[in-house]
C-alpha cells in the first residue's frame, strides 16, 4: 500500500523534514499494520531531527515516538490483537506516517472513551513520568517533589502521579500563562521560572525537605535544584529543553554556551553529599519489552486520568506544530491527527 511519512533526508535541520509518498509492505508475522489516526509530539522527536540525538540515524529516517490508530493488517503469529482493534503505542522512530507496521507488542488497546488524541498523549508521557519517579526516584508517601516544565505532558503526568503517593508537589514553569493550569491539576506550589527561582523554591517548601527533583530543563534550573536537595535527596534528569534549537537550523555557538552553562557533578561530591543525579532515556525501556509492558500493567493500576491535549494540528501542518511545540509556549500534549 502507499502511505505519506514525513522524512528527514539529513539530519541538522528543519527544512530536511519532508512529506513524501512511499510504499508499505505486507506485515511481518509479527507485526501488524496501523492506520495512524494521530501523532504525538515529543522534544525527543525534535533532537532526532536536528541530529542532537544519540540513539537516532542521521539520515533518511521518519522521525517520531508515538501514535494512536487502528489495525488494518496483521502477521500469522499475531494472536492477542485483531483487525479493526483500536490502539496506541510507541515505535523507536517512525511515527510521523499515515500507515506503519509495528511489533505487536508495542501496542495496546486504546482505552474505551479516549479519543485517539488522547491515545496518541499517554504511554511516552505516563512512562516517562511512572519510571523517573517510581523506579529510578523511589518516591515515598508524603515526599516533596519538585517538577521542572511542570504543565508540559510529562510534567503534568508526574504530578497525578505523585499525588498517588501524597506528595507536596511543586511545579515551575517558564510563562505565568501556564499557571491556572497548574493550580487546575493540584499542584500545591506554581513558581514562573525566573532570577529569583532559587528563592521561590525555598518558599514554596515553607520549611519541607525537598526529596526529589524532576528535571527536563538543564543549566541553571537544575543546577539550584541539586543545591536545595538534602542528604538522600534525588534529581532524575529526562530531557534538555535548554538545547532545543529556536531556528530552523542549528546554532553551534548557541550549543556551545548552553552546555558550557551544564553543572558538572563528580563522584566525590555525590559522596560528600549522599546526593544522586540519574539520568532517563526512554529508548533504553524500548529495548526491554517485557520490562516495558509490566510498567505499562503498573500505570494502568494507578487509574490515572485521560491526558490532558493542549493543542491538535492537521498531518499537513506538523513541520509548524514542530515550529510551535519546540519554542515551549504551548501546554499538555501538542497532537498531529491525520483523519
Amino acid at each position: 500500500m502507499q502511505r505519506k511519512s514525513y522524512r528527514v533526508s539529513k539530519t541538522g535541520t528543519l527544512n530536511n523534514l519532508n512529506l513524501v509518498t512511499e510504499e508499505l509492505g505486507k506485515p511481518k508475522d509479527n507485526e501488524v499494520t496501523i492506520e495512524v489516526k494521530a501523532i504525538g509530539l515529543n522534544f525527543a522527536d525534535v533532537f532526532t531531527i536536528y541530529g542532537l540525538y544519540k540513539a537516532a540515524p542521521i539520515r533518511n529516517f521518519i522521525p517520531g515516538l508515538e501514535f494512536s490508530g487502528v489495525v488494518i493488517d496483521k502477521g500469522k503469529d499475531v494472536q492477542d490483537i485483531q483487525i479493526n482493534d483500536k490502539v496506541m503505542g510507541v515505535v523507536k522512530f517512525g511515527s510521523f506516517t499515515t500507515h506503519l507496521n509495528l511489533d505487536y507488542r508495542y501496542i495496546i488497546r486504546k482505552l474505551d472513551g479516549w479519543s485517539f488524541e488522547e491515545g496518541a498523549s499517554f504511554i511516552v508521557q505516563a512512562a516517562t513520568a511512572y519510571y523517573a519517579l517510581v523506579k529510578l526516584g523511589n518516591i515515598i508517601t508524603g515526599q516533596t517533589v519538585l517538577i521542572h516544565s511542570a504543565a508540559g505532558g510529562v510534567g503534568i503526568y508526574a504530578n497525578r502521579i505523585a499525588k498517588k503517593f501524597s506528595a507536596y508537589t511543586i511545579g515551575t514553569i517558564g510563562s505565568p500563562s501556564k499557571t491556572e493550569l497548574l493550580k487546575a491539576e493540584g499542584y500545591d506550589g506554581v513558581i514562573v521560572r525566573g532570577k529569583s527561582l532559587k528563592k521561590e523554591i525555598i518558599n514554596n517548601l515553607n520549611g519541607r525537605e525537598l526529596n526529589l527533583v524532576m528535571d527536563a530543563i538543564g543549566g541553571k534550573a537544575q543546577k539550584i535544584s541539586f543545591d536545595l536537595l538534602p542528604p538522600a535527596g534525588r534529581m532524575v534528569s529526562y530531557g534538555l529543553s535548554l538545547f532545543s534549537p529556536h531556528g530552523s537550523h542549528l546554532n553551534p555557538v548557541s550549543l556551545l554556551f548552553q552546555y558550557m552553562s551544564m553543572p558538572r557533578y563528580n563522584t566525590l561530591t555525590l559522596i560528600e553529599y549522599n546526593k544522586s543525579v540519574m539520568g532517563f532515556n526512554l529508548i533504553w525501556l524500548y529495548e526491554r519489552v517485557e520490562l516495558f509492558k509490566d510498567m505499562l500493567r503498573e500505570l494502568d493500576s494507578l487509574g490515572l486520568e485521560r491526558p490532558y491535549v493542549g493543542k491538535v494540528f492537521d498531518f499537513e501542518n506538523l513541520k509548524e506544530a514542530l515550529k510551535v511545540f519546540k519554542a515551549g509556549n504551548t501546554t499538555g500534549k501538542v497532537v498531529i491527527k491525520t483523519f
